[in-house]
């Protein structure tokens, strides 16, 4: 007895000539893997360089103390294809992995701070500087439970 029985026929069938094998669309965050860890050379073809972006890369990799030098090499060679750029970080960079921390945004805190203050965006980026996080928190809750918001 085959164990597969109990669940019954498949659904759909599917032929060997229909199925299509959809490519998986590269992110920054692999291309910054593959330079920082893997050294796996992910330009294949020409749509992977369309798909480097070379301002998220160097960024990402502006984060780290060890990759931040050759990040702004890159930064300061705008002109050079991407193809280049990869290929030099990728030789460049030493292997190992990085848990670097991306700077997150204020403006998430500044847009809070204007719902419930009223001010602008000059006076929300002023009054950010003063307010503690745990301020911060009592605000993001009071919109969150007293106006009903989705913070």
């Amino acid at each position: 007895m085959d164990f597969l029985e109990e669940f019954g026929a498949p659904e759909v069938q599917v032929s060997e000539a229909d199925y299509v094998e959809k490519i998986k669309k590269i992110n920054p965050f692999d291309f910054i893997n593959s330079i920082s860890y893997s050294k796996q050379d992910l330009m294949v073809d020409d749509t992977k360089e369309r798909e480097y972006n070379p301002y998220i890369v160097n960024r990402g990799l502006g984060f780290g103390s060890d990759t931040a030098i050759w990040a702004n090499e890159m930064n300061s060679r705008p002109h050079i294809d991407n193809k280049m750029q990869y290929d030099f970080l990728r030789h460049t960079v030493r292997k190992g992995k990085r848990y670097n921390k991306w700077m997150k945004s204020e403006e998430e805190n500044l847009e809070i701070i204007q719902e419930f203050f009223g001010y602008s965006f000059p006076k929300a980026k002023e009054a950010l500087r003063i307010l503690t996080p745990d301020q911060l928190d009592i605000i993001k809750h009071y919109l969150k439970t007293c106006k009903g918001g989705k913070l």
